[in-house]
């Protein structure tokens, strides 16, 4: 496990200094440089690549958020308080309430203020109904556009409002003394490195999925899940906080995947599943429920033989889901295999004909007769799939850890004996989020929901810091 006591290393020679650095340029460190720039903040955004993208460019772009006002156009009733019921549900309690209760009651005002302020062109996904423990139609996005168009979106407000953005710049070093951030130490390609004092710090510098020995100690059970997100998510933050005296949370906790298109590396959107569609492994057979656990589901499918599965839709299923650019990729690439009966779908899938035939037949029946298949869904809200079939080969992947720093509902990070920083603060990759303790508390959009939500905090508590 990652860990360490605080260390007082001799301080660098600053060569400068500004009132808030921010650390990450994806979605996260953008929101949490524009809220402390809102606040009246000088800031200087630091990112480790020469364009900034982070695993929000990955994504779909998805902001679950509750009581927006795209929400109450919709005619939904929802609020603070249903959004935290649903996480602590979904995370069997044994997430941080604290956070939990920060992020439920954030994320609304958070995604209204991107609209209201940033004209962010957020729109309610109408097309994802509740499923997976949201028990509310919450996901908010960009129409047509996915994860890369938010991280351009949100630059171009940071060159705006004037926000400094140093590119190239990898954080090797945190400076400080008895919970008090001085500034920190960054490496450009050419190994020169530089010291940058600051009154305040964000990290908002990712997870550690991409960090293999981190994955291994702390998720040993998805160490051969295939990885899919920005390999820059080494634990940088993570590991720089711990080193300095940070405590951790739940660094168990990811978002696994068990519909990454295989081999074309396409997410297959969760929309699939919540209106019919099952998934086989490629001897023909049902093994799971597909609408429990939309995170979790990625162990089952790794146990399959040769760890893949298809995901098996019909036309109906997939003109609903047409809207968003996974499908339209997914078609576009030809992952998607078009099967006219049984015979000519076990030969697409090399399956058994007599075992498509059965699954089908039970799930067909159970939506009939109104009772449970065999994997125990229940079909009264949505149809099984029809012949024709499609189907598409995937296997389950890890996207992002969700565990990090520990911090409060101001995001700031906590110590090991859990006294609080001065000035430093954690979001996104970087800090602990509402998943609990594993991959089974995951709720869809919480991610990102989460990051630009935490960000928001982060950014308007450091300047806050700075104006004191």
């Amino acid at each position: 496990m990652i860990g360490g006591s605080p260390q007082t290393p001799a301080r660098p020679q600053f060569e400068h200094g500004v009132p808030v650095i921010v650390v990450g340029g994806g979605a996260s460190g953008a929101v949490a440089a524009l809220a402390a720039r809102a606040a009246g903040a000088e800031v200087l955004l630091i990112e480790q690549d020469a364009s900034p993208a982070g695993t929000t460019s990955m994504s779909q772009g998805l902001v679950c958020a509750a009581g927006t006002q795209a929400q109450a156009a919709a005619g939904i009733a929802d609020d603070a308080e249903t959004l935290f019921a649903d996480i602590m549900v979904k995370t069997r309690g044994q997430t941080d309430p604290v956070i939990a209760r920060a992020i439920a009651e954030g994320a609304g005002p958070c995604v209204d203020w991107l609209a209201s302020e940033f004209l962010y062109p957020f729109a309610l996904d109408a097309g994802f109904r509740a499923a997976y423990g949201h028990t509310r139609q919450r996901l908010h996005g960009w129409p047509g556009h996915g994860g890369a168009d938010m991280v351009q979106f949100l630059h171009a407000k940071l060159a705006e409002r004037g926000v400094d953005v140093l590119l190239q710049a990898r954080l090797i070093e945190i400076v400080a003394e008895e919970l008090t951030v001085a500034g920190i130490v960054v490496e450009r390609p050419d190994g020169a490195r530089e010291a940058i004092g600051c009154a305040a710090l964000v990290l908002a510098c990712g997870g550690f999925a991409a960090n293999h020995a981190m994955v291994a100690a702390n998720m040993p059970e998805a160490a051969a899940a295939r990885h899919h997100g920005h390999e820059g998510n080494r634990g940088d933050g993570i590991r720089l906080g711990a080193a300095i005296g940070a405590a951790l949370g739940d660094m168990g906790s990811y978002q696994g995947y068990a519909m990454l298109a295989d081999p074309h590396g396409i997410t297959v959107p969760p929309g699939l599943l919540v209106e019919g569609g099952i998934i086989l492994n490629r001897r023909g057979e049902r093994f799971t429920n597909e609408v429990i656990d939309i995170a979790g589901m990625v162990h089952p499918v790794l146990t399959q033989p040769d760890g893949t599965a298809w995901v098996v839709i019909d036309a109906r299923i997939e003109a609903h889901n047409a809207y968003t650019l996974e499908v339209q990729a997914l078609r576009a690439n030809g992952a998607i295999r078009n099967a006219a009966d049984p015979v000519a779908l076990a030969a697409v899938m090399g399956a058994d004909a007599a075992a498509i035939s059965e699954a089908l037949a039970d799930v067909n029946a159970a939506a009939s007769s109104g009772r449970n298949d065999a994997q125990g869904r229940n079909w009264a809200d949505t149809q099984p799939p029809q012949w024709p079939l499609q189907a598409i080969r995937v296997c389950g992947a890890i996207y992002h850890t969700q565990g990090g720093l520990q911090i409060d509902g101001e995001a700031r990070v906590l110590g090991q004996d859990g006294a609080r920083f001065a000035n430093l603060f954690a979001s996104g990759g970087a800090a602990r989020g509402v998943s609990g303790p594993s991959y089974w508390g995951y709720l869809p959009a919480m991610g990102l929901g989460s990051a630009v939500t935490l960000g928001r905090i982060a950014g308007m508590a450091a300047a806050a810091v700075v104006a004191a």
